[in-house]
């Protein structure tokens, strides 16, 4: 691992700005997709309708209440819920990556993607919103922390330790779990099985601010227990052993990575059904532009996941007006496209 004390100011403050500048596409990207849609509203506009809502009369109302309710009650939870998935998902596959010590590990390979939409899809046709809003998360969490002990205990029977059996045994228990969805579909009431179109295929367009505070306190929550640990995954990257002669309880300390990941992937896909290939893709780009230090590489994958998702939802609803298309779609192809090129790069020789 490399020590960073000792860095030069001049790397220090070059990471500074590329930091500021991250932050400011994040919040330029932000604009763009509370801006853009089926009915165009000026920036000016959407940063008024903004400050106005947090400091009522600090900017002279020129637009009309239409306009406000476009800007405040549809685009802008839409545009924070793409920045939390979007990050939730990009930092759940790094720190996979570095437990698994496997470049093409992330929530949709591994099976916790299905298994959160194996939740909510029992909990929008099955058994009803018994705990009310909280149903559907928890119930995806459960789907998702189900499917992730599946994927441990398949790769132990197995012996599958090497990380492209542990990938195949993600992927054979996606199969298996989205087949059990898809029979859940099937014997579910045939006039709402259309709800669950959502959650196959991915999209934003249910976001609502008074559901926001579950995914933003995860990933919160999660998000910083993970940089917190970022020295360990460092650790984890290297081998077991070299973790080990370091302190780390290996085994617990993996297991709980996986709880935090399929935490983060269940109530991120309650809220945005399943978007795949964002925590495969993410991770990559950052490592490319600032190494592979984990302290480092969580935070950027946090920032590119938001800024990657925000442009996706602009893709979707710009690609077929005045219809959304899916974000799940535009994630998928561009996740494809990656996946290959990754492939490619990785080719002996």
């Amino acid at each position: 691992m490399e020590a960073t004390a000792g860095d030069p100011v001049g790397r220090r403050g070059g990471r500074a700005a590329v930091a500021g500048g991250g932050l400011l596409l994040l919040l330029a990207s932000l604009t763009l997709a509370v801006s853009a849609g089926a009915v165009p509203v000026p920036f000016a506009t959407v940063w008024g309708v903004m400050l106005n809502k947090l400091s009522p009369g600090l900017v002279e109302e020129t637009w009309s209440q239409g306009r406000a309710a476009i800007v405040w009650e549809i685009r802008f939870p839409r545009a924070l819920l793409a920045m939390m998935v979007g990050a939730g998902l990009a930092l759940v596959g790094a720190s996979l990556q570095a437990v698994t010590r496997n470049p093409l590990a992330d929530p949709h390979l591994l099976g916790i993607s299905s298994g959160g939409a194996f939740g909510a899809i029992l909990a929008l046709l099955h058994t009803g919103l018994f705990l009310g809003l909280l149903t559907v998360p928890l119930l995806a969490f459960l789907g998702a922390l189900g499917a992730t002990a599946i994927v441990l205990g398949v790769s132990r029977f197995a012996d599958a330790t090497s990380a492209d059996r542990l990938v195949l045994a993600g992927v054979a228990v996606s199969f298996i779990v989205m087949a059990a969805a898809n029979v859940l579909i099937f014997l579910g009431d045939p006039r709402a099985t259309h709800t669950v179109v959502f959650w196959m295929l991915g999209g934003l367009g249910l976001a609502q601010w008074g559901q926001l505070v579950y995914p933003l306190a995860i990933l919160v929550c999660c998000g910083v227990w993970l940089i917190l640990r970022a020295g360990d995954l460092n650790a984890m990257t290297v081998g077991d052993e070299t973790a080990s002669t370091l302190g780390i309880p290996v085994a617990r300390f993996r297991l709980f990575v996986f709880v935090v990941g399929a935490l983060i992937t269940g109530v991120m896909v309650a809220f945005s059904g399943i978007i795949g290939f964002v925590g495969l893709m993410v991770p990559h780009v950052v490592r490319m532009v600032v190494g592979g230090d984990y302290r480092r590489v969580l935070p950027g994958s946090a920032l590119v996941g938001a800024v990657f998702l925000l442009w996706a939802d602009i893709a979707a609803r710009k690609l077929m007006p005045p219809e959304d298309m899916p974000i799940g779609i535009v994630t998928g192809l561009a996740g494809g496209v990656f996946f290959i090129w990754l492939l490619g790069r990785r080719r002996p020789g």
